[in-house]
């Protein structure tokens, strides 16, 4: 099952996303609040607010904000705020077929703001089911082959143990839902990305948490099944507009069907 193109694709993608979210302490305030109003605040019980408090952490996010935005999703105090996740579609440059998911705490603002973005880069907005016919949505998750251990000395950090690859593939491979499973290797570290079914993501996060490796990514992708192939030019002026929308802060991502 391992592989890497198909990784390495979302990968790259993955890396200038978040690079871009990293600039911006809204968006990680609004996943952490999201994340909270989902799942409860404590991270702990939540594995997904503990992977966003992880990330906040790494962009310098500080635990007093950290905290403030985990009540404002618990609703505790006068903070209490809600937060809808919404998908839009359309076309871009080219018709490129685009999906765009968002979290916000206010539609009405959200909703023209992205229709303005479509106009902007000579794109237009569709109407629900006008592109999401050719996507599929499935879960991702991003391991690490090894465990955490607790450092034997008070203060420092827990230890990372690596465990040969061959078997923790094996190990996470029979979990209900599995999809396909491709070997990566980031900054020394050898990993697993695990593709699930859409209905399996859950199961599938909890499974690998129960068995003790780190998790590094855990979300839904949307994957095109139909792909559009574009010259050099054309693909830089796609990117370019799907980065001009990938600046809104209420954009969490964007999908296309870009060979």
């Amino acid at each position: 099952m391992s592989g890497h193109s198909k990784w390495d694709t979302i990968k790259h993608k993955k890396a200038l996303n978040d690079a871009k979210k990293g600039k911006s302490f809204s968006k990680v305030s609004v996943q952490i609040t999201h994340a909270a109003r989902q799942g409860g605040g404590d991270p702990n019980m939540n594995p997904t607010l503990r992977l966003y408090i992880d990330k906040a952490k790494a962009v310098g996010f500080s635990n007093e904000n950290v905290e403030k935005a985990i009540k404002k999703g618990t609703g505790e105090g006068s903070e209490g705020i809600i937060i809808d996740e919404i998908t839009y579609e359309g076309f871009g440059p080219h018709d490129v077929q685009l999906i765009v998911d968002v979290l916000t705490d206010n539609k009405n603002r959200t909703v023209a703001e992205i229709r303005q973005l479509f106009d902007e880069i000579g794109g237009k907005m569709g109407d629900a089911g006008s592109v999401s016919w050719n996507f599929e949505t499935k879960g991702y998750i991003e391991i690490l082959c090894g465990h955490m251990e607790k450092s034997p000395k008070y203060g420092e950090p827990d230890l990372f143990v690596a465990e040969n690859p061959e078997e923790v593939e094996l190990a996470v491979m029979d979990l209900p839902g599995i999809l396909d499973i491709h070997e990566f290797e980031d900054n020394g570290k050898k990993g697993l990305a695990l593709y699930s079914k859409f209905e399996s993501f859950g199961a599938v996060r909890d499974g690998v948490s129960k068995l003790g490796y780190v998790i590094t990514e855990a979300e839904l992708i949307k994957e095109a099944k139909v792909l559009k192939s574009l010259k050099d030019d054309e693909l830089e002026k796609v990117n370019l507009a799907i980065e001009k929308i990938e600046e809104n802060d209420d954009v969490q991502n964007v999908w296309s069907n870009i060979e």
